[in-house]
């Protein structure tokens, strides 16, 4: 079974440019230099699998030609990753049943209270449009043959849990993240793709930057490793010179194959 991966959007969470025009170092002549917010979604030929609603999201959808969103998988409760959630309804409107969503206690809690109207119907003209699903260790989607297995990882996100999800054990996908734990270190082994943090140069508490992603990704040895959640310090040429053979910066609406 053939599933595209497709990085919706890599950019940190005013994305490039802010909404002030401002590009920092990045090069505004290059279109790899534009980033929307972090979002990605699984496409097989059943099941379009989306993880996170950036607040970009509409955009991400028409930019990619994506008319459909069957599940939706939450790494956390951060509004960079959740405040798109309004643009699911359409596919409500089209599929005339709610959208399973997937997503741990604290990010349920915060989805629950910021977005109610979203899991509760307060008439008939406005049903529930998703149904909450506390996610699991390790989880099956789709029937029979054509099954993906996805392995969910707690990761530190500066004060607040993530979770990175792996596919079918060849592509993991995390955002957002500070420190894996050491116990979770056997999950990132043989993948053919990692696609991790990498925020900018310097120190930050609740990203991994530059040096501390290179460190994982030569540690975990990916088959290809790809840096998302940009900020404006990194423009994608002059990152890209900086990166071993089996690295290279993400780009909105990237994809790739497994």
């Amino acid at each position: 079974m053939s599933i595209k991966f497709t990085i919706l959007g890599c950019g940190s969470s005013m994305g490039v440019p802010r909404p002030d025009g401002y590009f920092g170092n990045c090069n505004s002549k290059n279109l790899k230099n534009y980033r929307t917010r972090c979002s990605a979604i699984l496409q097989t030929e059943k099941d379009n699998i989306l993880i996170d609603s950036s607040p970009d999201l509409r955009t991400q959808l028409i930019k990619n030609k994506i008319n459909n969103i069957d599940k939706v998988l939450y790494s956390h409760m951060h509004a960079d990753q959740t405040h798109g959630i309004n643009d699911l309804r359409v596919f409500f409107i089209k599929s005339k049943k709610p959208i399973s969503v997937y997503a741990d206690k604290v990010t349920k809690k915060y989805l629950f209270n910021t977005f109610s109207y979203c899991f509760k119907s307060s008439s008939k003209e406005y049903p529930a449009i998703l149904k909450m699903n506390l996610i699991k260790d390790k989880f099956q989607i789709g029937n029979g043959q054509k099954k993906i297995t996805i392995k969910t990882v707690k990761v530190e996100h500066g004060k607040v849990n993530s979770i990175c999800y792996i596919f079918n054990k060849k592509l993991a996908y995390i955002s957002d993240v500070s420190k894996i734990h050491k116990k979770d270190f056997r999950f990132f082994k043989n993948l053919k793709y990692l696609i991790i943090d990498c925020l900018w140069y310097k120190y930050h508490p609740s990203h991994l930057n530059l040096d501390k992603s290179l460190e994982l990704i030569k540690f975990f040895s990916p088959k290809k490793a790809i840096l998302t959640n940009l900020h404006s310090e990194l423009d994608y040429e002059v990152l890209k010179k900086k990166l071993p053979k089996n690295v290279q910066p993400a780009y909105d609406g990237q994809k790739l194959y497994f």
